[in-house]
């Protein structure tokens, strides 16, 4: 499914007549467009197999590997489902989130999972930490102003959060609209990675999730709160959609050129003695 011109269109019609509003912090700043995580894996050259006239949205990758599913009718408080079937190198994963997640955090785990992986091994706790938030004695990062919980479970662990796989989540993510020692606060969204989900992917999340600078919102978009923090903003509409199509070109260009490595040739191999053997006198 190439991502078309008249799409990205439409994307431009919607956001060029709103009046952004910075909207801090990202934890509760709402759902926003789910073009920003659906255009960047199209770009990249998934394609869609849900029914085109149903709510739901499924795109699987070009390897048949992956599948990500979009659900807004769905009975359960997930609406996105990402799943990696196993390899004969590499075990499946399993990644859910809830109705309020920001899509351009959510679209900070696509692009990660599309790039080529870090060489490096990558963890959450360290940016998190790096980005202010408190880190306590048993592991668990809380977000500054607070109402987010990032906490990695122990395989042992089931019974101790509400949802169904829960012997195999490792990472979890839980928001609110607020923790103290008076009341846990409304529950607002999740995010919960099982034991195989690579690592590097749930760090691009919570990089995403706890980065400063505000997510933009209209007017008259949906918030995970009512009271939650919104300023006039310094960038226009237009420059909303210039980042959102630079994004996207850049998406395109990498998967193009991963597409070229794949399909390149392999030379064979130089052979050390090419001298002809001497003809016996």
């Amino acid at each position: 499914m190439p991502l078309s011109q008249r799409q990205l269109a439409a994307f431009a019609d919607k956001h060029a007549g709103r009046i952004p509003h910075d909207t801090n912090p990202r934890h509760l700043a709402g759902f926003g467009d789910a073009r920003h995580v659906t255009h960047g894996l199209a770009a990249a050259g998934w394609s869609a197999v849900s029914d085109p006239l149903s709510a739901e949205i499924v795109l699987r990758s070009p390897d048949l590997r992956h599948r990500l599913q979009f659900d807004p009718q769905s009975t359960t408080s997930a609406w996105w489902r990402l799943k990696a079937e196993p390899t004969d190198t590499e075990p499946g994963w399993y990644a859910e989130f809830g109705e309020h997640v920001p899509a351009e955090v959510l679209a900070a785990l696509t692009d990660a999972l599309i790039a080529p992986p870090p060489t490096g091994p990558t963890s959450p706790l360290p940016v998190l930490e790096a980005a202010g938030w408190l880190i306590d004695g048993r592991g668990i990062a809380y977000s500054a102003p607070p109402g987010c919980k990032v906490l990695r479970l122990p395989e042992n662990s089931a019974g101790t959060v509400p949802w169904r796989e829960q012997a195999h989540v490792t990472w979890h993510i839980d928001v609110r609209d607020r923790y103290d020692d008076a009341s846990r606060g409304t529950h607002l969204w999740h995010a919960a990675f099982n034991r195989h989900t690579p690592e590097h992917l749930v760090t691009a999340f919570v990089a995403a999730l706890a980065h400063p600078a505000p997510l933009q919102r209209g007017t008259f978009d949906h918030t995970a709160i009512h009271h939650v923090v919104q300023n006039p903003s310094s960038l226009t509409a237009q420059q909303t959609v210039d980042a959102h199509t630079t994004r996207i070109k850049a998406l395109r260009a990498q998967a193009r050129s991963a597409r070229r490595q794949q399909t390149k040739p392999t030379m064979p191999p130089a052979h050390a003695d090419t001298a002809q053997p001497t003809s016996r006198r």
